[in-house]
């Protein structure tokens, strides 16, 4: 059942006010975290079927970095952010300061790093939905892979189970100066969990 038939504009608009305030949330933590101004541009939101997901960060074959988390709550799914490996070292040298080894792998400090940036992300932009949905939902302890974009996504599906038909897309932006490190979130809810997200929103279902 394609649930997004049925969304209108301003109910669009509700996911979109999720990712900017999820972003706000995102920026002052890692702010605090890491003792520095930290900004990001107002994300672009998106819905998008679950297999074009590959396709949008450059096909099935393109390796990528990958932060990955099962959520859990009263509407479960899962979460991943997703990036090229130049942009994880970018995201570690002008985020954290950390000098990432150019490399091709990630040595364990790196990947650590990663996973917290990733873990603050992720916890903002399900707090913000789960405020606008009064629904719980948190993510649990983030694992990280890279590997080509493809199998990333099917391990989730061998991990996690059944994955939802679609995806809500959240392009996340880290701006230094005139330096943009671009990274996408992609929340792909358990099949029943869209229809809870929606019907708390407000949002007719076809079958309503």
């Amino acid at each position: 059942m394609d649930l997004f038939k049925n969304l209108e504009g301003f109910k669009m608009d509700v996911l979109k006010e999720v990712g900017n305030i999820g972003a706000g949330n995102a920026a002052t933590a890692l702010s605090q975290l890491l003792d520095k101004p930290i900004d990001m541009a107002v994300p672009k939101v998106q819905i998008l079927p679950f297999e074009q997901i590959a396709e949008k960060v450059g096909g099935p074959e393109q390796i990528v970095l990958a932060i990955f988390f099962r959520v859990e709550g009263e509407a479960p799914g899962n979460l991943f952010f997703v990036l090229t490996p130049e942009a994880g070292k970018g995201l570690l040298r002008r985020l954290a300061g950390i000098e990432a080894s150019e490399e091709e792998f990630f040595t364990e400090m790196e990947q650590s790093a990663l996973a917290e940036i990733g873990n603050i992300l992720a916890g903002s932009y399900l707090s913000s939905l789960a405020d606008f949905t009064g629904l719980s939902m948190s993510p649990t302890v983030p694992g990280l892979a890279m590997d080509m974009a493809g199998a990333i996504l099917n391990y989730g599906l061998l991990q996690f189970g059944q994955m939802g038909d679609d995806a809500l897309l959240i392009d996340t932006t880290f701006l230094e100066g005139t330096e943009v490190v671009e990274g996408q979130f992609f929340l792909i809810p358990d099949p029943e969990s869209f229809d809870k997200i929606f019907k708390s929103l407000g949002v007719p279902l076809q079958d309503d």
